[in-house]
């Protein structure tokens, strides 16, 4: 019988490394998450004018958002003349969360 007080202490080392509070913590709102679906749908670098259609709140809401996906590092922006234009970082973001996976598998695999 596995020791339930211990599961914690087996699982804390194989998820202390992929763990990234912001980076998890960027993604648990409704709006970036909106934000981050339609940027993964245009492929593209899109203007934070673009981006409020997505999202029903005003464009300073939008910017707030935005920089907090883009300080997580999941989303870079460029600039182009007097705008900003934001685009996924998706190598990054499938790397961060196929690390989570990995790490969630070794913990399983530990407990097995």
């Amino acid at each position: 019988m596995t020791n339930k007080k211990a599961l914690p202490e087996r699982c804390n080392a194989a998820l202390a490394d992929a763990l990234e509070p912001e980076f998890f913590k960027a993604l648990c709102d409704p709006i970036r998450i909106s934000i981050v679906a339609t940027l993964a749908e245009t492929c593209e670098p899109t203007s934070v004018t673009d981006i409020v259609d997505c999202c029903g709140i005003d464009f300073s809401g939008v910017s707030r958002h935005l920089k907090i996906l883009k300080d997580a590092g999941i989303l870079a922006a460029e600039r182009d003349g007097r705008h900003v234009r934001y685009r996924l970082e998706t190598d990054s973001l499938a790397r961060t969360l196929r690390e989570m996976a990995d790490a969630l598998d070794r913990c399983s695999a530990q407990l097995s």
